[in-house]
């Protein structure tokens, strides 16, 4: 049976870490705040909304919610970013995508300010990660991954590792995430010929494609680590991961569960980055 990478515990490690930045700020007079901006009413982003205001709130991080209609302009969505950019009380700004289809969504990217950006969504954060720059911020759900794995003390010098997608959200940030730690990284996807032999050499498996149980039994082998970051609705309503993990479960060494993996982590995750961003911009 394989070890379950359940997020409880990451996060518990997390938020203590937390929890004792935000006393050091108070007693510098400093309440670490984020900013988040909702266009409409999808269903996620209020779940998520919800979520990551009671992290926050929990771990002593403010929150201010600002809340647009549907139809928000890109130019009023605009100046709302950048009044958020210059406001010296706010430190984090997370914007849930996707966006509208009538707004530029590229536009955005560029106005929010990097040393913002907490969910690593615009250009010049991206271009950090993928430079190994040490002040950009890493998309949440990519360093959640991470977390998990540094918590779990296993070793990814010299190993090899198959990413299971190539979005800018996961896919692509996490690969470079692993290069840093000196992993040997393959970006497949669910066009890849013959995935299941390419997935089944891995030491870790990254699974983020988006699809339900894309990586069956036929996909791994003894020994493996198995980061499932899908969440994708079942037939019959419930949650399941990328990962068909009744198949999967009784073959590797560990893996994550879904629920309760990366996703329980990458809330805190969010709320370190606001905080180290009110680290960066108070002592400037």
């Amino acid at each position: 049976m394989a070890q379950i990478l359940t997020g409880s515990e990451v996060v518990k490690a997390l938020d203590e870490e937390i929890i004792s930045e935000v006393e050091l700020l108070n007693k510098r007079g400093v309440t670490p705040t984020l900013a988040i901006i909702r266009v409409g009413e999808r269903a996620d982003d209020v779940a998520y909304e919800r979520g990551a205001i009671s992290r926050a709130e929990k771990l002593g991080v403010a929150v201010r919610s600002i809340v647009l209609p549907e139809d928000t302009t890109t130019g009023l969505l605009t100046q709302t970013v950048e009044s958020l950019n210059s406001d010296s009380q706010i430190h984090g700004v997370l914007l849930f995508r996707p966006l509208p289809k009538h707004i530029d969504e590229g536009m955005l990217r560029s106005v929010l300010a990097p040393k913002k950006d907490v969910d690593g969504i615009t250009d010049l954060s991206l271009c950090g990660v993928f430079t190994g720059l040490p002040t950009a911020f890493a998309p949440c759900t990519a360093e959640a991954c991470m977390e998990i794995l540094k918590h779990a003390a296993l070793e990814l010098r010299g190993k090899k590792a198959v990413v299971v997608g190539r979005s800018l959200v996961v896919g692509k940030p996490v690969a470079m995430l692993l290069l840093a730690q000196h992993a040997t990284v393959t970006i497949a996807h669910s066009q890849t010929v013959n995935l299941p032999a390419l997935v089944r050499e891995a030491d870790l498996v990254i699974a983020c494609a988006g699809q339900a149980r894309l990586i069956d039994g036929s996909c791994v082998s003894p020994g493996q680590v198995i980061i499932d970051v899908g969440i994708n609705v079942a037939k019959d309503g419930s949650l399941v991961g990328d990962v068909a993990f009744e198949e999967v479960e009784p073959l590797v060494a560990a893996i994550t569960p879904v629920p309760g993996g990366v996703g329980a982590v990458t809330n805190s995750v969010l709320v370190k980055h606001v905080v180290t961003a009110a680290f960066r911009l108070t002592s400037q």
